[in-house]
């Protein structure tokens, strides 16, 4: 699941949701849905990438392909 990358590499950088939310200026609500599994735009994932210094791919891979 997506969110569970996200929340990964939030732990890894010791940062919070808020703090994604403030970076990347996605509301925390929405930041929420995609917990929820509401998929992003990519212009979101974007944001999200860049605001935790991944690249896209990040987001892509899966645990067989690594």
């Amino acid at each position: 699941m997506l969110w569970l990358k996200i929340e990964k590499e939030l732990m890894r950088q010791k940062t919070s949701v808020y703090r994604l939310a403030k970076n990347t200026g996605i509301s925390a609500t929405t930041l929420q849905n995609y917990k929820n599994g509401i998929e992003p735009s990519f212009k979101n994932m974007c944001k999200i990438a860049d605001a935790l210094d991944v690249s896209l791919d990040y987001f892509r891979e899966t645990e067989d392909n690594k």
